[in-house]
C-alpha cells in the first residue's frame, strides 16, 4: 500500500510559505486557461482511443511529475508526498442527470490506462451511487469534465478545506476560434501545496503534451 513520504521541514524551501497560506492566510487559488489542443484532437479522430480518458492521462501524468501536486497531510498533522497519484473522474448519467465518480490506478503507459479507465467508465455509466466502486483511496485527485459548455472561469468554494493539499481539475467544452481547437482547463491549487509559478509549470506541460500526441498511437 502507497504511503506518503514524509517531507523534512528543516529544509523544505517552502515551509514559511506552506504555514503562511495553511494557518495564517489559508486559501486556494483558481486558474482557467485555454489549451490548443489541435494536434491532439486531430490525433484523437484517427484513433479509437476516448478523448476523455485521454484528457484525464495527460493530467494525470503531468501531476505525478511534482511533487506539490501529490502533497497531503496525515492525522498526526505530519506533511508527506504520495508517491503516486490515481485520477477520480466523473461520469454523467443522463437518464437521472447525475454523475458518478469513479477511478482507475495511474499507469505511465497510456495503452493501460485508456482500457482500464475505458472499461471503468462504460461499467459504471448507468451507476446510481455517487461512489459506485466505494470510497476513492487517499491517494486520488478530482477531474470533473462539462462537455456541454466552454468557460473562462471556474471556482469551486469548499468549505473546511484548509488540509486538502491535492488539485481539482475541471474540464470544459472544446472551442474552435481561428482555425485551432481549444479546451477549457481550470485548476485548483491550495497555495500551500503550490505557488502561480508550480501550477504555471503544470499547465505548460500539459500544453506540451497536447501540442505532441504521439503518445496516444
Amino acid at each position: 500500500m502507497d504511503i506518503p513520504t514524509p517531507i523534512d521541514l528543516s529544509t523544505w524551501p517552502r515551509r514559511e510559505h506552506f504555514e503562511h497560506y495553511r494557518t495564517a492566510v489559508p486559501c486556494s487559488y483558481a486558474l482557467t486557461v485555454e489549451l490548443d489542443v489541435t494536434e491532439f484532437a486531430e490525433a484523437l479522430r484517427r484513433s479509437p482511443r476516448k478523448s476523455y480518458v485521454a484528457q484525464i492521462w495527460a493530467l494525470a501524468t503531468v501531476v505525478n511529475r511534482h511533487d506539490e501536486f501529490r502533497m497531503s497531510i496525515n492525522t498526526a498533522g505530519e506533511v508527506g508526498v504520495w508517491p503516486v497519484l490515481h485520477p477520480a473522474f466523473t461520469v454523467f448519467n443522463p437518464d437521472r442527470e447525475t454523475f458518478a465518480s469513479v477511478w482507475t490506478p495511474y499507469s505511465t503507459d497510456f495503452s493501460t490506462f485508456h482500457d482500464a479507465a475505458a472499461d471503468t467508465l462504460a461499467m459504471h455509466r448507468t451507476a446510481t451511487a455517487f461512489f459506485p466502486q466505494g470510497p476513492p483511496p487517499a491517494n486520488a485527485f478530482d477531474v470533473s469534465s462539462l462537455p456541454w459548455t466552454s468557460f473562462t472561469g471556474f471556482n469551486l468554494n469548499i468549505a473546511g478545506s484548509e488540509d486538502h493539499l491535492l488539485p481539482i481539475f475541471t474540464l470544459g467544452r472544446y472551442v474552435r476560434r481561428e482555425g485551432r481547437t481549444l479546451l477549457p482547463v481550470a485548476a485548483q491549487i491550495h497555495h500551500a501545496a503550490a505557488d502561480g509559478f508550480h501550477a504555471s509549470r503544470l499547465l505548460n506541460e500539459l500544453q506540451e503534451l497536447f501540442a505532441n500526441p504521439s503518445w496516444i498511437d
